[in-house]
């Protein structure tokens, strides 16, 4: 299961830097917690790192069931593809909200590549 703990840890650095920029965001355009609004640039950063966490919460248990079940090394790839996926969604939505469309797209397609095909490899 080492590749299905590599992807984990990479999605788990990925969600990190996320959280840390936002963090960053709070103090550069003075938006104070628990406030999430105020500043569109913040509102973008902060909707990736939100959106990442509520991704995660499908691509987690999907993943190992996928890597149990089916493959740890093509778990490993398409956990390594989603985090990637994730990157290019964020890329996408601190240029332009409206452009977050293909990493957003990518990253659904992979969890639900991996939870029906970790269900499956579960059930048979």
């Amino acid at each position: 299961m080492r590749f299905t703990v590599l992807a984990t840890f990479a999605a788990l650095v990925a969600y990190v830097w996320f959280l840390l920029k936002v963090a960053r965001a709070r103090q550069q355009f003075g938006v104070e917690a628990p406030k999430t609004t105020g500043n569109a640039d913040f509102e973008r950063i902060f909707r990736v790192q939100q959106n990442t966490v509520e991704q995660l919460v499908l691509f987690l248990p999907s993943l190992w069931l996928f890597g149990f079940y089916v493959s740890d090394a093509l778990a490993g790839l398409l956990g390594l593809a989603w985090t990637a996926s994730r990157v290019l969604y964020a890329a996408e939505y601190y240029a332009d909200a409206k452009k977050r469309g293909p990493g957003a797209a990518l990253t659904f397609l992979i969890g639900i590549i991996l939870l029906v095909g970790g269900t499956i490899g579960a059930l048979i």
